[in-house]
């Protein structure tokens, strides 16, 4: 498992380079069949036909290209020939909606030492499927149905008519297949089949608009975590829809009609209901009486809008005065566009805004009852909008609520759907019968927001920058013209006037806050390997953030520490590239980058799903791999180490003449003060620059004074010593979340590590699987056990049952009896690539070594505060850090920066 942006395939590179390519399909055959096909019986209903055929990789003449040398040289697949399931698309009457997939390069390692640890720890596939699913990545674009060439040219240049450039590049003489075949929904995809064909020497499939549409909401309801949302008065709240509870539902899909389908399950649905009165209504009568030349023009002029003038309300029928009566206030609409009658003016005597703003009133209000009247009807509560009508527009999205919440009295909901526009296209998608993508579950998927096209105003121009020098160059460009990049921006929340309407909203420099921008949007990561920790005491309702980033004012305190952070954090990439004028390029080019990240967040936090503090920290380290910079902080990492380890001997010396008491709060106060090194936390940098690492920890441990802030300990020492002549069993196995490399790894958490061993507790060291700031990562930890069990026996023995010695030695059969009866200290990937941590997605060797645990420790302010801090488990939990950022102290313990938090939970009941 190589972390959440990147996956391991199913077969590793020492397979085909041992030659055994016979094998090696018989391996790929037998994984797929998992002793037998799985048959799939005929669906009934209307759901997508599937047949139980998934894909079969093509291995025969399979040879490296480039350097046998290279740590991930390419492998090439010449008479692979899945190129048919990798694109698809919904052509409606203005916009194309093209979804298509990409795999996850290979970054796997599958030394000796994770084979041993996989049979040591029983690594099943992740996801226990009887056919394997490639790594890869979903894109979701959007074109101009009256632009459709450039469509087909961005097909064409990213080869996905021929499985995308990775399958072009694996036999680029072979012949263009003249039987493949694209899916396609939508009007377009009759209209425009020959030009398809014509072009990209293509066919085209019809699939069934309604079929996908519905296959389509229920894969982004049971899969995406943050799909479905409110939006009330200008709020959006997210909502979480447990996937045993999703149907019956609503799905309103407005488009240029509406359809209104009630869905009872996966394939099972009809359309109840509908109107003709949706999106092209409002286009078609807005073009006739504004002028305006396209549908966003005329949501644009609503923005300035004033409906006053042209709706008569409540209030111009009764003198001003409320109905109270009847509960209409004398705001509410009496008759859409009813001044017209009585007022003497022709057309062009009303502003066009006006027309715009009274017209997309009537026929949202409209939209919204019709669709909560269909709901009673059939009992329903929950109403789910899509359709590019809205485009993620909040007027709109308020407008529909409000008529949902007024007509059902509070009872029913409006929700909206982020993909909102790619329901058509994602069913599509689905329908090709190799996926398997239709039992994914939400934690397989991972959403990512890249800087993916150039967007100024919320327009996006021209298709995705797929090449890195592309982006780099147009923002370089960009800032050379002196103009802001910036994201869609936000209309302020509209206000009630009372029962029945809305006040006009007001906008910022007249720019439409819409779903235009491929940033509200991102990249679906496709994660086989990711499962949820089964060690959650209650997993549906797990919460990793600790900080509500919707808190007056949490937001804009965090987005200027990251701000402030950004310049050092540029500097420290760059020197890890080797300050090359390249590196500085895209050093240059990453932080314009992830300012624009953080304007487009703080104009709306909820832009890119529910934010939470680990979203916008990981959103960051996200931003630096875009750019190419893989480890910033890695000299940084290797100097302490060494540094560090350099101590460790005279530091095992000194605990091993302590009693077993006073031994324990050593190890624990060493812990914490080992802590202190973050290059997160602006108050430990500076540290840095007044004594050397040795001294600063010498410092910080001597300072340990008790009690600590939050300080559990002596419950904690009781279950690990006892009391009195009582002595505890210990504990099986240990799971230690590592935090920082150098001193909080190596005369920290090594320490305590080996103090469990000795008690005869296995353990299991977890750090990330990518570089984050300067954490410690699977991939370094081994060797820097190594190194420390040069010093001591406990930690060599136990390294070598854990197979972390296992590469050193002849044959992991030939450990002498002594070492194999040690108990084992093993490392796992924890399967993320940030400071923190969401155990709703690991990988699955931590989700296997957690099976048998029994205690778990986290270590570090972005595992045990930031992130984690209320979190319950089924066994017993230790949450240690220290405080390194005054406004966590303040909000969390109510302490001082520097306090200590020693939390200690027995098991959850």
């Amino acid at each position: 498992m190589a972390g959440l942006t990147e996956d391991h395939p199913q077969i590793g590179i020492d397979d085909i380079i041992d030659g055994s390519e016979q094998k090696l399909n018989e391996d790929i055959v037998e994984r797929e069949s998992g002793g037998g096909a799985r048959e799939m019986a005929p669906p009934a209903g209307n759901s997508i036909h599937r047949s139980g055929s998934r894909p079969q990789l093509d291995l025969s003449k399979a040879a490296i290209q480039g350097n046998f040398e290279e740590r991930d040289p390419t492998i090439l697949l010449p008479n692979q020939s899945d190129d048919i399931s990798h694109l698809a698309l919904d052509i409606g009457g203005s916009l194309i909606k093209l979804i298509y997939f990409s795999r996850h390069e290979d970054r796997s390692v599958k030394d000796r030492r994770k084979k041993f640890l996989e049979e040591k720890i029983g690594v099943s596939n992740g996801i226990r499927r009887s056919y394997p699913i490639l790594g890869g990545r979903l894109h979701f674009v959007k074109f101009e149905t009256a632009k459709i060439n450039e469509c087909l040219d961005f097909i064409s240049s990213k080869q996905l008519h021929r499985g995308g450039m990775d399958a072009h590049d694996w036999n680029s003489d072979a012949p263009d297949n003249e039987n493949a075949v694209i899916k396609a929904t939508g009007g377009g995809a009759h209209k425009f089949a020959d030009l398809f064909k014509e072009r990209l020497g293509v066919s085209i499939e019809k699939e069934d608009e309604m079929n996908c549409l519905v296959a389509g909401a229920n894969f982004l309801l049971k899969a995406i975590r943050h799909e479905a949302f409110t939006h009330m008065e200008g709020q959006k709240e997210f909502v979480q829809i447990d996937q045993n509870d999703l149907f019956p539902y609503l799905l309103v899909n407005i488009g240029s009609g509406v359809s209104m389908i009630k869905v009872d399950g996966d394939g099972k649905f009809q359309r109840v209901s509908g109107t003709n009165v949706g999106g092209g209504t409002y286009w078609g009568l807005g073009k006739l009486l504004t002028k305006c030349k396209s549908f966003d023009e005329l949501l644009e002029l609503s923005q300035r809008g004033d409906n006053r003038t042209i709706d008569m309300l409540v209030g111009d029928i009764y003198g001003g005065m409320d109905y109270s009566k009847i509960g209409l206030s004398a705001s509410t609409i009496a008759s859409s566009f009813g001044k017209a009658i009585s007022e003497n003016k022709n057309l062009e005597d009303y502003r066009p805004e006006d027309i715009s703003l009274s017209l997309l009133r009537m026929i949202s209000y409209n939209i919204g009852q019709i669709s909560y009247l269909n709901a009673l009807r059939f009992g329903l509560k929950r109403i789910f909008f899509g359709g590019f009508f809205i485009r993620g527009h909040a007027y709109t999205m308020d407008t529909i609520s409000f008529a949902v919440h007024f007509w059902s009295k509070g009872d029913a909901q409006a929700m909206f759907l982020r993909h909102e526009g790619f329901l058509g296209a994602l069913g599509a998608f689905m329908s090709y019968e190799k996926h398997g993508l239709d039992d994914l579950m939400v934690h397989h998927l991972v959403e990512r927001f890249p800087m993916g096209a150039p967007y100024t105003g919320g327009k996006i121009h021209g298709p995705p920058l797929g090449d890195l020098n592309e982006k780099i160059s147009w923002m370089a460009k960009f800032v050379q013209k002196g103009t802001e990049i910036t994201g869609p921006v936000p209309m302020a929340s509209p206000r009630t006037t009372g029962l029945g309407g809305f006040e006009v909203p007001s906008s910022k420099g007249a720019t439409l806050r819409s779903d235009a921008s491929n940033l509200n949007v991102g990249v679906l990561h496709l994660v086989p390997t990711l499962e949820v920790f089964p060690l959650l005491a209650d997993p549906k309702i797990y919460e990793p953030n600790t900080i509500d980033l919707a808190e007056q004012g949490e937001l804009q305190y965090w987005f200027t520490v990251l701000s402030e952070h950004l310049p050092d954090l540029v500097d420290k990439a760059v020197a890890s590239e080797g300050g090359t004028d390249d590196a500085k390029r895209r050093g240059d080019a990453f932080a314009r980058a992830f300012s624009a990240h953080l304007a487009r967040l703080m104009e709306e936090p909820a832009a890119y799903g529910k934010l939470g503090l680990a979203n916008l920290l990981e959103l960051r380290e996200e931003c630096l791999r875009e750019f190419q910079f893989i480890d910033a902080y890695r000299s940084i990492k290797q100097r302490e180490n060494e540094a560090s380890l350099a101590v460790l001997p005279d530091l095992l010396m000194e605990l091993d003449g302590m009693n077993e008491e006073t031994r324990l709060l050593t190890l624990i106060e060493g812990v914490l003060a080992a802590n202190i090194f973050d290059w997160g936390s602006r108050a430990c940098v500076e540290l840095y620059h007044k004594g050397t690492i040795i001294e600063i920890y010498r410092m910080s441990r001597n300072k340990m004074q008790r009690p600590w802030r939050v300080d559990d300990f002596d419950v904690f020492k009781e279950r690990m010593l006892g009391s009195g002549d009582e002595k505890p069993h210990p504990h099986k196995r240990a799971l230690l979340f590592v935090d920082n490399s150098g001193a909080d790894v190596v005369l920290g958490m090594l320490p305590l590590a080996r103090e469990l061993l000795r008690r005869g507790t296995e353990v299991v060291l977890v750090a990330n699987s990518l570089p984050a700031l300067n954490d410690v990562t699977a991939m370094e930890l081994p060797d820097i056990v190594a190194e420390a069990a040069k010093h001591c026996d406990i930690l060599r023995r136990a390294a070598e049952a854990g197979g972390l010695l296992v590469d050193a030695m002849i044959n992991s059969q030939d450990v002498n009896k002594e070492n194999s009866s040690s108990v084992p200290l093993m490392v796992v990937e924890n399967g993320c690539g940030s400071p923190c941590i969401d155990l709703r997605q690991v990988s699955s060797e931590l989700a296997a070594a957690a099976k048998d645990a029994d205690l778990v420790i986290l270590e570090g302010m972005g595992r045990a505060l930031h992130t984690n801090f209320n979190a319950q488990f089924k066994c017993d939990a230790l949450k240690l850090a220290m405080v390194k950022n005054q406004r966590l102290a303040e909000k969390l313990i109510k302490g001082y920066i520097y306090d200590c938090v020693c939390r200690y939970e027995p098991a959850s009941s």
